[in-house]
């Protein structure tokens, strides 16, 4: 929240240069007028730092703006406010309100694309779980048998490789093992819950697709930028072998424990 203070903060600067620059600008006429302008407007080297710096600041919040929920402000009340707090006129909101109110508008406002993210994952499992060839599990997995093989499966603490897909339900990918040409190696309780339980489902030799709610993948949070909030993800995954832990794996095991 005090980030997002000091970023709305350094906007009315912006906002403020440029309301007082407005009516200089309406009155160009001609190439030559705006010119005279240019000129008009820079007298001193403080003058033309005011100005980088405006621009500067502008440059960075134009970026910061769209996370605010719809990128959604009023400009003139923005202004209108802003340039009376710095007269020293007298304002509709004391400080403090104003940080109760900047606080509720925007937890309501995370709570309503939270709720939104969930219903949409709801949604999506919901539709899918229609389709007779998708199975699912006591925890909420959905799995499609795109190839199966007999054999072993993998236990929680064995070590596997794999190739595989992640994508959003919108079918936006977020990683893939296939484009870097190279599979993974990984101990199967060391991810998320999803595939946890999935790939136990899984023979060497197998492919499923794994669609995957909330819950069982990033949860709350997400991951690094790429994956929101409450996703509900879809992971194609091609199972191609199964290892045993080493001893040194099955003691650092013991350990975490």
């Amino acid at each position: 929240m005090n980030k997002l203070l000091v970023l709305i903060t350094a906007l009315a600067i912006v906002f403020s240069v440029e309301a007082k620059e407005a009516k200089p600008k309406k009155e160009k006429k001609s190439k030559s007028k705006v010119e005279v302008v240019q000129e008009d407007i820079f007298k001193n080297d403080i003058d033309s730092m005011s100005y980088a710096l405006a621009i500067n600041i502008a440059t960075d919040l134009s970026k910061n703006l769209k996370t605010l929920p719809n990128e959604a402000y009023n400009l003139d009340l923005f202004l209108t406010a802003f340039n009376s707090v710095m007269k020293g006129d007298s304002v509709k909101f004391t400080s403090e309100l104003s940080q109760e109110i900047l606080q509720n508008y925007f937890t309501l406002a995370q709570e309503k694309i939270e709720k939104e993210k969930r219903s949409e994952g709801e949604k999506f499992l919901t539709e899918n779980a229609k389709n007779p060839a998708i199975q699912t599990t006591a925890s909420g997995l959905q799995y499609l048998i795109i190839k199966e093989s007999d054999g072993p499966k993998p236990s929680a603490t064995d070590k596997v490789k794999v190739h595989y897909e992640g994508t959003l339900i919108d079918g936006t990918k977020f990683d893939s093992s296939y484009d870097r040409g190279e599979p993974i190696d990984f101990v199967l309780n060391q991810v998320i819950l999803g595939w946890t339980e999935g790939v136990q489902l899984m023979s060497v030799g197998s492919k499923y697709k794994f669609f995957v709610p909330y819950e069982l993948g990033y949860g709350e949070r997400g991951a690094g930028g790429v994956i929101p909030p409450y996703a509900t993800l879809i992971f194609t995954v091609e199972l191609l072998d199964i290892n045993p832990p080493s001893i040194q794996e099955q003691i650092k095991e013991l350990e975490i424990k």
